[in-house]
Formats: structure tokens, C-alpha cells, sequence
């Protein structure tokens, strides 16, 4: 009996050395078999092409580069989204917004106009007989003058006659008072006053020169006749224009024009006193559309005594969209936005805690200001990428997901476009790609604008390149991208616009000249390119100066031949010559 205890005993410690040594092996297996299973499902890329997946380690097929491990993180996610790096959402500086409703406190719409004339106060200062100007009072334009005051005297044939027959008349006015009264009246036809009538009868003599007086007061803006020019009855001396008030022309684009009705409250804001803001309202709406201009007028008259608002100013006008909370919107920013042809695309952030993304197609309706309504496409509380939203869409089309160029997805990039993120469309400088007049007349308004800022650069004027570098950055947000229909057009205008408005943004944003001149260099080569290639109905001269940039030389671009110099201004007025003529 004892034996047999020895030898269950034996065979149970057999047994439990036999376990802890099988299961030992069992876990070292298991655990060696699921790190195969990792390694096999590890996918390699490259760093500078990471559109390039292989299953194991090697070379990078485009640039020869050791490929790395890709990051596993992705796996999950839907066949149109994709993931960026917290280190490149950094980098390209990518933010984004909630989308939410908005109302009249959100979209303040901006409009752009002049000063001009109150048409409603201006007179013409007529001649009322036929004759010669002997002598006129008024020598210029701008002259202030009051009513009763001496305009010119006349020598007239005719009103020599009539005097004439006056004095004839009146010594028989009690045997004939109905042709004496006849008489009279005819000479009152031609204004002249009843004390000058009786004057001429009590003196019984002819008055050879007949003044002419101002029926208004008033400021002459238009000089018609000059001394000694022959006039017939009824022809113009002067335009008189009364500007104790003056009209303010905006113009409104025809997707705008419901937004507006008469007396619409208004903020009017000049270039000359931009802090200084004038409250008004909306006078008038014409009726009549330009169809050249695709914008109709837009008009409020501004009070101006104190004369502060010269004709010809430029003027900005500001509305708050007046929607109740039965009309809000969804609306989003205009920076938010990328268009290709009839496609408006943005992207939308499908995960809150990560850079997860997705290309939505959206429907888009008004603009209000900075704003874009949506129609659809969008809901309340969704997040969009509203800047680096270029950058996005390159990644989009690096990993082969939809993009604005590609709504199906698949690989779009091949070779070096991969260094930049971007596929740069290129186009030789005589390429000139067809867009629509009213995309040039836009660019137009932009080149009007580099053009006040190059002349502040010749006159050595830092302050006003400032200012004009600013109304520049204002005229390039209201290019309308959706004009271009062509995508290759669409493509290198979003290359053009984001190289101009940073040129532009640097040189509003520093005071020393020949920091804004180093800026204006890059401003001038890009605004010149898109200008060769979108054209903008007139002719521009292309510039160059070999000793600009520490003499490694630089454009610019004028209306005229003649040099001037942005680089040295006074230094170096006529430094340079003319390279190209742009039609």
C-alpha cells in the first residue's frame, strides 16, 4: 500500500512538471506567432511619396528613398476618409469652424462705390437771348458762387431792337397800352426784371450789354463757354451743382440684388476718413441692370456741408443682412470653399478628437459678405476645414481619396508634384486661357489696385503703400472663383491668388519701405503672370530694373511706358525699361 502511494505521488509531480513545461512553450508559440501576424500586416511607405503602399521594406520606386512604416492608425476608417498628421495639420496652419445659422449680426455685406453729383441739385445756367459774351465773371471750374451774383454780360442784336421798340412804345402807351404792354412782356421773356425795364424807359436809352445773373448759388463744375464765344437763346454758360449733398453709386451684383430694398440702413466709410463712418439710408435702387457690369446702381445721399466728400472718392459701403429667425441660413465661410467648374467642394471633419476628413459636395446660394449660404450639402454643428483648406485637398489627392479634382478618388499624383502636395498646373506665359469679362473686370479692379501701390512705392511713401496694400487685399476677396469654368483656369488662379494675397498681406503688414519693396517683387511677378494668362482688356507694360533686389533684378507692372521705378523711387526714378506689352 505504501509503494502504491509512492508511485500516484511520482506520477503527480510528473505530471505538473510536464505542464509548466509544455505551457511555457505553449505561450512562447502563441506569443511568437502574433508577432509574425503583426510584422505581415505592417505596410511600408515613403516619407516624400506617401502615396506609395508596398507590404515590406524597401525603396521608394520614384525617388529611391528607404521606405518607413506606415502608420496603422487609418485602419477603420470609410473609403473617403483620411487622416492627417497633428504634426502637418501645424505646419499648414489647417483650422477649422462649427457650421452653424446665421443671422443679420452675422453677415455684414460690403459694397464697393463713389462719390458723385446729387443729379437732383444741378443747374444749368442758361443764356435767354441770342448774343456775344463781352465779358465772363466766372474764370475756372469750382468756383463758388451765390444767387443774384454776376455771371457775364452780352452784347445782343436782338435785345438791342427790343429795347428799341420798348422806348418807342412808351410814348404811346396812353394812345396804344396794349402794344406798350405787349412790348414789355416780350423783354420779360428774355428775364429781363421789371426795374431794368423801367430803367431803360426812364432814361430812354438803349443799354448796349446785358447782364447775366445766378439764378442759384452753387459750385460751377462745368465751364461751357469761354469770352468772346457767339451763344444762341437757350444755350448752356454753366453747370452749377449744389454739394451740400452728394450721392454715393454702389454696385451690386445680381445674385445680391433681393438683399437690398429702399431705405435699408447703411454705413458709408471713405478711404480719405475711414474712421469716421456716416449713417444713412438706402435712396434709390435702379431699375435698369448693366449688362456689361452684370450689377445694377446702387444709390444713398450723404449729407456735405462742411464739403468733406469730393466727387470721384472711392466709398465703402456696409449693410447688415436684415434676416429674421424665420430666415436664417446656413452659412460659411467663403475661405472654407473650393470650386472646379460647377462643383463647390469643402471638407468635413468626420471625427471630433482626430484630423479625420472627407470631401463634401455642398449647394451654394448667396453670397453675404465673407459668407456663402448653403443650400445643402451641410447640416447645422458639422466642422469644415475654413483655412489650409488647399493643403487639405493636395493630401486628399496624395492618398487617393475624392477631391475637387478627382470626385471619385484614386491616385491623381505621380512623381516630384508629391514634394509640394499639390499638383501645379503649368502653362507658358503666351497661354491664354478663355474666362469669362467679368472674371477680367475683376482681376481689372485688382490691377487698379497694384497700381496705386506701385505709385506709393515710386513717391517713397510707406504710410500710403499701407493703405493701398489693404485696398488691394479688399479688391482680390471679391474676385469670384466660381467664374471660372475651366479647371485648369480655376487651378492656376488658386495658385496666382494665394501667392498675391500673401505678397500683399506681408506688405500691409510692415512699415519699412524697402521691406514692402522686397514683398511687392514677388506681388509683381505673380499678378503678372495672371494677368498673361486670364488677360483683363487692356494693355499693360511688363517693367524690369537689373539693379532692383541687390541687383539680381525685378518687374513690375505699369499702364504707361515711361519708367518709374518702385524699387528706388527718387533715387532712381528711370531706372529700368520695358520688357513686354501685355494685350
Amino acid at each position: 500500500m505504501k509503494k502504491y502511494i509512492i508511485y500516484i505521488g511520482l506520477l503527480a509531480i510528473g505530471l505538473l512538471l510536464g505542464w509548466m513545461l509544455f505551457s511555457g512553450s505553449s505561450n512562447e508559440e502563441t506569443g511568437h506567432d502574433h508577432s509574425e501576424t503583426a510584422e505581415t500586416n505592417q505596410m511600408w511607405t515613403c516619407s516624400m511619396h506617401p502615396q506609395i503602399m508596398q507590404p515590406e521594406a524597401g525603396d521608394c520606386p520614384i525617388c529611391g528613398m528607404d521606405l518607413i512604416p506606415a502608420e496603422t492608425s487609418a485602419e477603420g476608417l470609410n473609403v473617403n476618409e483620411f487622416k492627417l498628421t497633428k504634426n502637418a495639420m501645424a505646419l499648414a496652419n489647417i483650422q477649422t469652424s462649427i457650421v452653424g445659422n446665421s443671422t443679420s449680426k452675422d453677415a455684414t455685406i460690403m459694397l464697393s462705390g463713389k462719390i458723385v453729383e446729387n443729379e437732383e441739385a444741378n443747374v444749368v445756367q442758361a443764356s435767354y437771348f441770342s448774343g456775344r459774351i463781352e465779358r465772363l465773371n466766372v474764370n475756372s471750374t469750382g468756383e463758388e458762387i451765390r444767387k443774384g451774383q454776376l455771371l457775364a454780360t452780352i452784347y445782343s442784336p436782338e435785345l438791342f431792337s427790343a429795347q428799341q421798340e420798348l422806348i418807342t412804345a412808351s410814348t404811346m402807351k396812353e394812345s396804344q397800352p396794349a402794344l406798350y404792354k405787349a412790348v414789355r412782356n416780350k423783354l420779360k421773356l428774355w428775364e429781363i426784371s421789371e426795374s431794368q425795364i423801367d430803367q431803360i424807359v426812364a432814361s430812354g436809352k438803349v443799354k448796349q450789354n446785358f447782364p447775366i445773373y445766378a439764378t442759384v448759388s452753387g459750385t460751377v463744375s462745368e465751364k461751357l463757354v469761354e469770352q468772346g464765344d457767339y451763344v444762341k437763346q437757350g444755350q448752356a454758360l454753366l453747370k452749377i451743382t449744389n454739394l451740400n449733398t452728394v450721392w454715393a453709386l454702389f454696385d451690386v451684383y445680381e445674385n445680391q440684388i433681393e438683399l437690398f430694398k429702399k431705405g435699408q440702413d447703411i454705413t458709408v466709410a471713405t478711404n480719405a476718413n475711414p474712421n469716421k463712418e456716416l449713417k444713412t439710408t438706402i435712396d434709390f435702387i435702379d431699375p435698369t441692370f448693366n449688362s456689361a457690369t452684370r450689377t445694377v446702381k446702387l444709390r444713398v445721399v450723404l449729407n456735405n456741408k462742411n464739403r468733406e466728400l469730393k466727387t470721384g472718392m472711392f466709398v465703402e459701403g456696409n449693410i447688415e443682412n436684415t434676416m429674421s429667425k424665420k430666415e436664417q441660413r446656413l452659412m460659411i465661410p467663403a475661405s472654407g470653399i473650393l470650386w472646379t467648374g460647377e462643383r463647390s467642394v469643402v471638407y468635413l471633419k468626420t471625427n471630433p478628437d482626430e484630423p479625420i476628413f472627407e470631401m463634401k459636395e455642398i449647394t451654394i446660394g448667396k453670397q453675404l459678405g465673407e459668407l456663402y449660404e448653403v443650400i445643402d450639402g451641410l447640416k447645422s454643428g458639422d466642422e469644415i476645414v475654413t483655412n489650409g483648406t488647399f493643403t487639405v485637398d493636395a493630401s486628399a489627392q496624395l492618398q487617393g481619396k475624392k477631391s475637387m479634382m478627382n470626385k471619385d478618388g484614386g491616385k491623381t499624383i505621380t512623381g516630384h508634384e508629391g514634394h509640394l502636395g499639390m499638383e501645379m498646373l503649368s502653362n507658358s506665359k503666351n497661354e491664354r486661357l478663355i474666362v469669362s469679362v467679368k472674371f477680367q473686370q475683376q482681376l481689372k479692379v485688382v490691377f487698379n489696385s497694384y497700381i496705386e501701390l506701385k505709385n506709393a512705392l515710386v513717391n517713397d511713401d510707406g504710410d500710403n503703400v499701407i493703405a493701398e496694400a489693404k485696398n488691394t487685399l479688399k479688391s482680390l476677396n471679391k474676385v469670384d472663383m466660381k467664374l471660372l469654368k475651366d479647371e485648369k483656369a480655376h487651378m492656376n488662379w488658386m495658385s496666382f491668388e494665394k501667392e498675391i494675397k500673401s505678397s500683399v498681406s506681408s506688405i500691409s503688414e510692415v512699415a519699412d519701405i524697402e521691406t514692402q519693396r522686397s514683398y511687392f517683387k514677388n506681388l509683381s511677378t505673380n499678378l503678372t503672370d495672371a494677368i498673361e494668362i486670364f488677360g483683363i482688356n487692356e494693355k499693360v507694360y511688363s517693367q524690369f530694373c537689373p539693379m532692383a533686389d541687390n541687383n539680381n533684378g525685378a518687374y513690375w507692372l505699369s499702364r504707361e511706358e515711361k519708367v518709374l521705378n518702385p524699387y528706388f523711387g527718387d533715387a532712381m526714378l528711370k531706372c529700368g525699361s520695358v520688357k513686354q506689352a501685355i494685350e
